[in-house]
């Protein structure tokens, strides 16, 4: 047996590597922690640190007993990181990957290139504004022509996006929508690209799963709706458009920052917005955050508390409805009948195009409710965009507050206080009606009383009248008398004060309208001014159009004695956390009309009788089984040869103490007395919602 032993210089030699070795190593380790430890540190951390911003919270709106109308929801958006997506060998496959995985799951990716989706190519028919101004913008950064076809355009973008043929047209068009979204931000200053938003969670989870490059969730938050009425006064939010970001990027708003388009969210921008913050975040090479820092924190946007009753406005959009559509039956049925006599004009334009109703309190002027018919959805206003602004009488339209009605007949207790007041009649005053007013005969011009062709068989007049029953019997004839004696100047004078043809106060765009005068009749009737006009214009007639809210808030006016409050609709606006209140809603007197008690009774006597007098017996059998007695004035207002009425009603009520007006308006609705029952269940409805108290939370409880 032969033993080996090692001998001791191999054993030295061994030794002696192993120490050079460790030496070695040691001294790497060395240079690498210790001498270049702080470089590599820092070099690191510049590398890894990014600040962002963090969108604030937007301001939450909520009607005057706190039910919360529009609040947020958080959500979660897909964006893409351009670096990481064109690091691929292929981007084109991964978009048309991320494509296909959305679409599969059911949602929704942008696309913002205006050409159909499959050949032969077109563009769009229903291109937006906003596409439009994009599309344009990259013609010029491409330096393209303008005139290109949409196949010319698709033909380049498969060159310039280096999307080979292997690839269908279709396909090619998917991969050219995505890029193009992504390239013409650069061509335009607007939000940064959004590939998906509100993306679901099965979405998310999947691009997790499959570690799909160049794809980042980012948290954001989007309005979410409680009710589908009040759209007009609500409002929408969207992306800032080139000219918003002129505007709001002086306010430091962040590109890609949602901001109001309409009502409410676009009127108090400045307090539902808040400030958006700032955060630093650290990340490994591997992209994972290793921690987050607040640089500046974000501050929620203020809530906004509007004079609206919900419950209402929901019952006066519901009850305004189901009227246009009762009076529709009521119209196709009198067509039948009058086709089948043959007396009916066939030419005769009777389809209703629109309607308004208004509620208003009258002793503080706050609009408790404000319906436009036809209306739409504001949860879903964005997808259904194009197709409302297509379709038939207009439902983006406001009637409310941008609709102007000749106020017909609405408009003779205005005349009768003028009268009264200037002298030119008294309460016991009696005028005889003629029928025809004959002072101008000679001269060409009659006018007549509605009474006087009332009946086919004879010619029928009213008999001698006083303020008061001229009112209840709504005799042309006797205010074709007081506002020729009382002349449009005084008229203008009262109507100004009543608030007609005046902005209202509320803080929504609204129109002005205008009261007939001779000043600037040429420009709105396109005629030189004649004695006609002064008479037509003491009957709500010649060229004098109001909006409802006016009409409204001009009720109100008669029914309290003379006190015309503005119309905001701010109730009371505060903080994020709801523990300090910014504003708080005073009633703000914007004119007075004064003149003598007994004259305000003989008007309002009037109008009582005007609703409760069997003489108007079909008012009567409307009115007298409601809960409160009531004062009102039906108007019919002319629209012109071979176009039917519209139908003008507006009341007050209760009689003896007013708390709430109405107006009412119906385009084409052929008379006041036609659409006077709309009213009627609108204060039915207000009765019985005051008879209930509110349950709403501790914070958002009733604001006095």
């Amino acid at each position: 047996m032969n033993n080996r032993l090692i001998r001791p210089g191999r054993l030295l030699a061994m030794a002696i590597a192993v120490v050079v070795i460790l030496a070695a190593y040691l001294y790497f380790l060395y240079q690498l922690q210790i001498v270049q430890g702080e470089a590599y540190y820092h070099a690191n951390e510049a590398l890894t640190k990014t600040e962002r911003t963090v969108t604030a919270a937007r301001g939450n709106i909520l009607d005057r007993y706190g039910r919360v109308l529009v609040s947020n929801a958080e959500c979660y958006n897909l964006k893409i990181d351009t670096d990481k997506l064109f690091a691929n060998d292929d981007p084109n496959a991964v978009i048309l990957e991320l494509v296909d995985m959305v679409r599969g799951y059911g949602d929704e990716y942008t696309d913002d290139l205006p050409i159909t989706k499959e050949p032969p190519f077109e563009y769009d028919e229903n291109m937006t504004a906003i596409q439009r101004t994009m599309l344009e913008a990259y013609f010029v950064r491409q330096g393209l022509d303008p005139n290109c076809t949409a196949v010319e355009l698709m033909s380049y973008m498969r060159t310039r996006y280096g999307i080979d043929n292997s690839y269908s047209a279709a396909d090619m068009r998917l991969i050219a929508g995505v890029r193009y979204s992504i390239n013409v931000r650069y061509a335009i200053n607007t939000a940064d690209y959004i590939f998906v938003e509100d993306a679901s969670m099965n979405l998310i989870s999947s691009i997790m799963e499959n570690k799909l490059v160049g794809i980042e969730v980012k948290r954001a938050y989007i309005r979410q709706y409680s009710t589908e009425y009040a759209a007009h006064i609500l409002g929408y939010v969207g992306l800032m458009t080139q000219e918003e970001y002129e505007k709001y990027s002086l306010l430091k708003y962040s590109t890609d920052a949602m901001v109001g388009k309409d009502g409410i969210e676009y009127a108090f921008e400045n307090y539902l917005h808040g400030q958006d913050g700032k955060v630093e975040e650290t990340r490994n090479a591997a992209g994972t955050i290793l921690s987050t820092v607040y640089t500046e924190e974000p501050v929620p946007g203020n809530h906004i508390y509007l004079t609206i009753d919900m419950v209402l406005q929901e019952q006066t959009e519901r009850i305004l409805g189901n009227g246009v559509e009762i009076l529709k039956k009521n119209i196709a049925q009198k067509r039948a009948e009058g086709t089948a006599r043959g007396d009916y004009n066939v030419d005769l334009k009777d389809n209703i195009t629109g309607a308004s109703a208004v509620v208003v309190n009258v002793k503080t002027g706050e609009p408790l409710a404000l319906a436009s018919w036809p209306t739409y959805d504001v949860r879903t206003i964005i997808e259904d965009y194009q197709d409302l602004l297509e379709a038939e009488n207009a439902p983006l339209f406001n009637r409310a507050l941008l609709g102007t009605y000749a106020p017909g007949s609405t408009f003779k207790p205005c005349t009768a206080i003028a009268g009264l007041t200037k002298g030119i009649i008294n309460t016991e005053t009696k005028i005889k009606c003629q029928g025809v007013f004959t002072k101008y005969a000679a001269e060409g011009y009659a006018p007549e009383c509605w009474i006087w062709n009332a009946n086919p068989k004879e010619h029928l007049t009213h008999p001698e009248e006083t303020v008061t029953t001229a009112i209840r019997d709504s005799c042309n004839y006797f205010f074709y008398t007081v506002g020729h004696d009382l002349g449009v100047d005084d008229m203008g004078e009262f109507a100004a004060a009543f608030g007609l043809g005046q902005y209202s106060g509320i803080e929504l765009v609204e129109a002005k309208g205008n009261m007939s005068n001779q000043y600037n009749h040429q420009d709105y009737a396109g005629a030189e001014w004649r004695i006609g006009d002064t008479l037509q214009a003491a009957i709500g007639q010649s060229d004098s159009v109001f909006t409802p809210i006016q009409m409204a808030e001009y009720c109100a006016a008669v029914a309290n004695g003379g006190t015309r409050y503005s119309a905001s609709i701010i109730k009371t606006i505060r903080n994020f956390d709801y523990s300090e209140k910014l504003y708080e809603r005073e009633p703000v007197v914007m004119s007075t009309v004064e003149t003598a008690q007994y004259n305000w009774d003989a008007v309002h006597e009037g109008m009582w009788l005007v609703l409760n007098d069997y003489v108007n017996e079909n008012n009567a059998n409307i009115w007298v089984p409601c809960a409160w007695r009531c004062a009102g004035k039906t108007g019919t207002a002319q629209k012109g040869e071979g176009i039917q009425n519209d139908g003008i009603f507006m009341c007050y009520g209760p009689y003896k103490d007013p708390e709430v007006a109405i107006f009412v308006v119906v385009e084409r609705g052929g008379a006041g007395a036609d659409v006077q029952f709309i009213a009627r269940q609108i204060m039915d409805a207000y009765i019985t919602i005051r008879g209930y108290s509110d349950t709403s939370d501790p914070e958002m409880a009733l604001l006095k």
